[in-house]
């Protein structure tokens, strides 16, 4: 027969949230490797808040909250708490119960500062790499190396001169000559104040614009960059990835000034962070054309690393020692390792692709470059833990 719909729901339900996730689903396995590097940061947990006082959110719902917000490409904080109080499969990946309250988006603006504070974030990444290192999964010898610019938060409408700084600000104080602007009395006689346009148009028609006569007010730290010739300029940061070659896993993330000395000292940086915090050797290093200079190379050499690296076509002039290491480098190209190499170079390629498209690494939502890191280290450890799920799966 017929069923029809009940209009009197029940007034208490019985219900146990772990029947209703899959055995199968992906957040199983993803939630088990998520809670090894949270217990053990228990401490650090403890020692970043208070002892005494009013209870705050767990930091460890904190984090696997933005990690939900990496993974399911949700596009802002606010819209994340909406997907918890109505989402069972988030409540329960956060260790919430069906009746808990929601915390409010403002919980991730106050606490920023404490994570960056002290290196909660960072801590977090560096335990899900130690994870897929612990399980076989990392290569100890070949890596690479490549960076991308994530575009910035602010708008090209906010670039000024650096020069009339002060003056713009002194324009923008209120002005009883200005018709837009009412007077300190109130409204302009003859009817209701009028406003100022929240978005004003800029004309930035006949003028030259660079990063040497231009600062953006909005995002001081940003610089006017483009990944190609034919493209425009943004406002951009740059981000550079050191991964190995056997998976493509993340090994380390950095952050930085969008200029053209970045990538290489992010690498060499990257390359003696890993070094020392996960005791890999780094025997050989893959990049592209953008890191054939010759002190970069001299420096991989003084680390008694092998560079393989795509160098520009070209005479070499080798009479120093940044030429004779270009020079070498470009000997190496005949060597199948280099062939090998840079072929798998290009599996870090799939780190930005997968942060840009999926994640929210293709434009910042935050201002400040401690929170863009922290936006791009959260990436990377939500990119190796789903490599990882299904490497483990196979």
């Amino acid at each position: 027969m017929r069923g029809r719909p009940e209009n009197n729901g029940s007034l208490w339900y019985s219900i146990n949230v772990e029947d209703l996730i899959e055995a199968g689903h992906p957040l199983r396995a993803m939630k088990r490797m998520v809670d090894e590097p949270l217990h053990e940061m228990s401490d650090a947990f403890s020692a970043a808040y208070a002892t005494n006082g009013r209870p705050g959110v767990p930091p460890e719902r904190l984090l696997k909250a933005l990690l939900l917000q990496c993974l399911y490409s949700i596009r802002s904080e606010r819209e994340l708490c909406r997907r918890l109080k109505t989402d069972l499969l988030f409540q329960w990946f956060l260790d919430m119960r069906p009746d808990d309250e929601t915390f409010d988006p403002t919980v991730f603006t106050k606490n920023r500062d404490r994570l960056a504070e002290h290196g909660l974030i960072a801590r977090f990444f560096d335990g899900v790499v130690k994870q897929a290192k612990d399980a076989g999964l990392t290569s100890d010898d070949h890596f690479t190396v490549d960076g991308s610019l994530i575009q910035s938060h602010a708008s090209l409408k906010s670039l000024k001169r650096i020069e009339s700084e002060a003056l713009a600000r002194e324009n923008a104080k209120p002005d009883d000559d200005d018709p837009m602007t009412p007077p300190s009395g109130g409204a302009p006689s003859g009817g209701a104040p009028r406003k100022r346009s929240r978005n004003e148009s800029v004309d930035f028609r006949g003028e030259r614009r660079g990063n040497a006569t231009h600062r953006s007010t909005t995002d001081p730290d940003a610089r006017l960059a483009r990944k190609g010739s034919n493209v425009g300029a943004f406002l951009c940061h740059s981000v550079h990835a050191l991964t190995e070659n056997r998976h493509g896993l993340v090994l380390a993330i950095a952050v930085a000034e969008a200029n053209g000395r970045a990538e290489r000292e992010c690498a060499l940086e990257m390359v003696d962070r890993v070094r020392q915090q996960h005791h890999v050797r780094v025997a050989t290093l893959g990049a592209d054309m953008g890191y054939d200079s010759g002190d970069f190379l001299v420096e991989l050499k003084q680390r008694k690393i092998t560079a393989h690296v795509a160098i520009r076509s070209g005479a070499i002039v080798a009479t120093d020692a940044a030429g004779r290491a270009r020079s070498a480098a470009r000997a190496r190209q005949q060597h199948k390792a280099y062939a090998t190499s840079q072929r798998r170079r290009k599996i870090v390629e799939e780190f930005f692709g997968w942060g840009k498209t999926i994640s929210t690494m293709r434009r910042s939502k935050h201002i400040e470059r401690f929170k863009i890191r922290q936006q791009a280290q959260l990436t990377a450890a939500t990119y190796n833990l789903v490599r990882m799920c299904r490497l483990l799966a196979a």
